[in-house]
């Protein structure tokens, strides 16, 4: 199906019911959750989030490795839409599954699941979801509980975003117009929310919802770093879209480096 680009004076209640496929939204349901919305100049693909040290001195170095050789990433079929067909004038490849020459895993998210005590406040820093070239970046992210979050178009076509939380309250936006912008939070910790894209169903991410400043996204060459660790014994869970979930237990002294391995294959 093809989509013709349409008109930001087309309310947004109506776009969104075009989006999820459905009727126009009744009235409560065009206020339920908070959002804001307006037209920016677009930005460059946002980078995953960073945590900041809270205040500890341990750290643990983590690298997620792929055993047996790496599938064969599929390609991204994007000519139901000639706005995203037209901006990848090369194959486009799926993030589901991306090992590096070494046979180290991208895209795993790795977090404190237990140990910590104490209560860890928000970043008042926004983490941002983008859509660019029809495709959401970063495709997994990390965010604290209440942080802000920010969601971005900056492709001249529609998208809408489709959240879908099991413990979190769920929304479905649409963003027509190249630029605008809409603000959420997570009020709950929640591994993982999966996101997706109605209008483009090729289109899809997930972030970890946690309440500590302790995660990470292993990166193009499977690594990421829990920094600012207090002293103690945790138990670490490592999440792919592909290749579920694992443990390791490991215990830190105050300025202690030790690093963790997770090795995931193909089931």
């Amino acid at each position: 199906m093809t989509h013709r680009r349409l008109s930001s004076s087309i309310p947004l209640a109506v776009l969104v019911a075009i989006g999820c496929g459905g009727k126009p939204p009744s009235a409560s349901a065009k206020t339920e959750g908070s959002m804001e919305v307006a037209q920016a100049p677009a930005t460059s693909a946002p980078k995953a989030s960073v945590p900041t040290p809270a205040g500890g001195t341990a750290a643990i170095p983590i690298t997620a490795k792929f055993a047996g050789p790496a599938p064969a990433r599929d390609v991204i079929k994007m000519s139901a839409d000639p706005v995203c067909q037209q901006q990848h004038p090369t194959p486009f490849h799926s993030e589901e599954v991306v090992v590096d020459d070494q046979g180290r895993l991208k895209n795993v998210f790795v977090y404190v699941k237990q140990g910590l005590t104490g209560t860890f406040p928000a970043p008042a820093t926004a983490v941002t979801l983008d859509q660019a070239g029809c495709w959401y970046y970063p495709h997994i992210l990390g965010i604290q509980v209440n942080q802000p979050f920010e969601i971005v178009n900056s492709d001249a076509t529609l998208h809408n975003v489709n959240a879908k939380p099991t413990l979190n309250q769920p929304f479905n936006i649409a963003q027509p117009v190249k630029g605008m912008k809409a603000k959420k939070a997570f009020t709950k910790p929640e591994v993982m929310v999966k996101f997706k894209c109605n209008v483009h169903p090729w289109m899809n991410a997930y972030a970890g919802v946690v309440d500590h400043p302790f995660f990470g996204v292993t990166d193009e060459h499977g690594s990421a770093t829990l920094s600012g660790l207090p002293a103690g014994t945790y138990t670490l869970e490592a999440w792919h879209e592909k290749y579920g979930t694992q443990t390791q237990t490991v215990t830190v002294a105050a300025g202690e480096t030790k690093a963790v391995e997770w090795t995931f294959k193909a089931q």
